[in-house]
């Protein structure tokens, strides 16, 4: 039998006051928790979509010093944007924050919106986005449902709807509505989050120190591995790229501009050769000499052996690169000094900075 939320038993308003108070003694240190500023806040909310902490703070010092405002972003081009998004990945989280940043220049007079219904219709800005701005930074009654709630909940509630599909966001956030605090629900968002981040962890929860581990259906029935339920998802289709990697003798390399419509689009990579699997050196040489005609020699060394792999949403790309050290030149090569100046995708970016030029 599930935990019913709404029995006699289960006080709700204890419920976030023991949460809220866990918080205030055990909160994470963080710069954007420092301020209300709704422009900060949303940077930080972008900037740690699909990224860890630890990763992301370095990013949003650099994004507030650079752009302290939304109309100091709102001037920047999209290339520069890449740039400083650059490692990050999902680069279509960079435009819609210049999309936003434009819009909100524009149609707001430079002044970010703290509310939710405004700040629903921002590109790039959803449920999630926009309920964590207008409660951090105005108090609204929005609770938060990300990854972190969905296994907290789900697991002491005892709730096996699968957190993949819409029909969980309206369920939780159901239930997330009966049981934010009123009073403060800026702390209570942020409080069931870490919660969920520290004690309700993925794997190896700490239930010993849970508060409410007497309460817990998971825990109580020896579930705790099977929440939260996932629905099952498509096997995710794989790609293989070759990048060839060709450095003349004056320390110059060949780089390419990335024009069609995808999440790379604009954004720079070395020479590439998609292919249906890995390719061994003899097909990979034939290959690379139909690209550039008298221009590969013998010494076409595959670099990363079992190749890089890089999940995306609906695909995984595996990332192979070339390395061929030539005495001649092309008219696409820049001087390896200035590679650092162009933004290129994550596992190039990568690569770039592993490798020993």
């Amino acid at each position: 039998m599930s935990f019913v939320i709404d029995s006699a038993q289960f006080n709700k308003k204890k419920f976030s006051i023991l949460l809220i108070d866990w918080y205030n003694k055990n909160k994470r240190d963080l710069p954007w928790r420092k301020t209300t500023d709704p422009y900060k806040i949303w940077l930080s909310e972008i900037i740690l979509q699909q990224t860890r902490i630890s990763t992301g703070i370095p990013y949003y010092e650099k994004f507030i010093e650079r752009y302290p405002n939304v109309t100091s972003l709102a001037t920047a081009t999209e290339i520069e944007i890449l740039k400083m998004w650059e490692g990050l990945g999902y680069y279509s989280r960079a435009r819609n924050l210049l999309k936003t940043a434009k819009i909100v220049s524009l149609e707001f007079d430079g002044v970010f919106p703290t509310n939710y219904k405004k700040l629903i219709k921002l590109p790039g800005i959803g449920d999630y986005t926009a309920s964590a701005i207008s409660s951090f930074s105005d108090n609204e009654i929005n609770p938060v449902v990300d990854g972190n709630v969905y296994r907290f909940l789900s697991r002491l509630i005892g709730l096996d709807i699968p957190i993949n599909t819409n029909k969980s966001l309206k369920k939780f956030k159901e239930i997330s509505h009966s049981l934010i605090s009123k009073k403060n629900p800026s702390d209570y968002n942020q409080a069931i989050m870490d919660f969920g981040s520290i004690i309700c962890k993925p794997v190896s929860p700490v239930c010993l120190s849970c508060l409410f581990n007497d309460s817990c259906f998971a825990k109580t029935n020896k579930k705790v591995n099977y929440f939260p339920v996932k629905k099952s998802m498509p096997k995710l289709k794989t790609r293989y790229f070759n990048f060839i990697v060709l450095i003349s003798n004056l320390n110059k390399v060949i780089i390419q501009k990335r024009t069609k419509k995808d999440i790379w689009k604009n954004l720079y990579q070395f020479p590439l050769i998609e292919s249906e699997n890995k390719l061994s050196s003899i097909k990979m040489r034939k290959k690379a000499d139909f690209l550039f005609p008298n221009l590969i020699n013998d010494d076409l060394i595959l670099y990363n052996e079992n190749g890089y792999e890089n999940k995306l949403t609906h695909q995984k790309v595996i990332c192979f690169y070339w390395i061929n050290k030539t005495s001649k030149n092309h008219r696409n090569s820049i001087e390896l000094e200035k590679i650092s100046s162009y933004p290129f995708p994550k596992p190039v970016f990568d690569f770039i900075k592993s490798y020993n030029w």
